[in-house]
């Protein structure tokens, strides 16, 4: 019993709860939350009586875990929350979330759904960052990478895109699909280019004294 205690104390020392934490916690139970909704009204179509209520829940889900995201990010800048867990949980959150929405609007009955090429470079992307991590923390050692304007653009137009979907603009959903493929493409390889220089810098190909 003592050692179950020395070992919660142990890990909540080195992984704190705080309130930027708990809110990122919030936003990942809102994920299956979300999905409910979603794949329910997608049922509701493919039966021919489209439920609105259950798409304009998903649609309000998805807001509050998207405003949770920017608060919780506020938070720990603000209050200075920021934790090891909090950098695990908060990328893992938005990963989680995007990818889960991107998937759900894809695969079911959804009414304006996403194109499967969007899903696939979205998807491609995301192993290729986690291997590339691994790689470069397993066996090059800690790289750095600050983020991108194109990485940031990436994600507003993902987001557009999953909003024109929900919202049910049909007209909107390519074009905007295509648009983030394209900075989702760019700011991929302007991060492995960045990866290579700092695994590569100019001063180590240099003979030593």
């Amino acid at each position: 019993m003592a050692s179950c205690k020395l070992l919660r104390k142990e890990l909540w020392s080195r992984f704190p709860v705080n309130l930027a934490n708990q809110i990122t916690l919030f936003r990942i139970l809102l994920i299956p939350v979300f999905l409910g909704f979603a794949v329910y009204y997608a049922r509701s179509v493919q039966d021919g009586a489209a439920d609105e209520r259950l798409r304009y829940a998903a649609i309000g889900v998805f807001l509050m875990a998207s405003i949770s995201d920017a608060l919780d990010g506020w938070i720990a800048r603000h209050w200075n929350q920021r934790t090891r867990l909090g950098a695990i949980l908060d990328p893992l959150a938005d990963k989680l979330l995007l990818l889960a929405t991107v998937c759900v609007l894809t695969f079911s009955a959804w009414p304006a759904r996403l194109p499967l090429w969007f899903v696939i470079i979205l998807l491609s992307r995301e192993v290729f960052t986690i291997i590339g991590a691994f790689v470069i923390d397993h066996v090059a050692g800690s790289v750095r990478i600050q983020p991108h304007w194109a990485g940031k653009v990436s994600t507003c137009m993902q987001l557009a895109t999953i909003a024109a979907s929900m919202l049910r603009l049909e007209s909107l959903v390519t074009p905007l699909a295509v648009i983030a493929s394209v900075f989702a493409f760019s700011s991929g390889m302007i991060y492995i280019a960045e990866a290579v220089r700092q695994m590569n810098p100019p001063n180590s190909n240099k003979p030593g004294p």
